[in-house]
């Protein structure tokens, strides 16, 4: 049974816990960005703003990162969102689809 600092939830936007990190740590991630690319952590609402802090404390805590030489996630947002509507219609080229939304205005 994982002890109650494994079950803590790291990441809140997408319920990643500390056992998950230290998972991936021990799998070979170095990075915050290597971790969010194996977890998920930082891809939620907020982008890392609340986790990425607790996670980079881990990293140093496992003796991977020296202090402060975290560097931040990386932020990706959409190109370009899609609507429900052209999700919804089936178009089979949805930028083809952006494109003729955009000329209408």
């Amino acid at each position: 049974m994982p002890s109650k600092d494994e079950t803590l939830v790291i990441c809140r936007c997408e319920e990643v816990t500390k056992a998950e990190i230290l998972d991936a740590i021990h799998d070979g991630c170095r990075t915050l960005d290597e971790i969010k690319r194996m977890t998920r952590a930082g891809m939620g609402l907020c982008q890392g703003r609340t986790c990425s802090y607790l996670i980079s404390q881990i990293l140093q805590h496992e003796g991977v990162l020296s202090e402060g030489a975290a560097t931040p996630m990386k932020v990706r947002f959409p190109l370009r969102p899609v609507t429900l509507e052209a999700i919804a219609l089936g178009a089979e080229n949805v930028t083809e689809w952006l494109a003729m939304n955009e000329r209408e205005g």
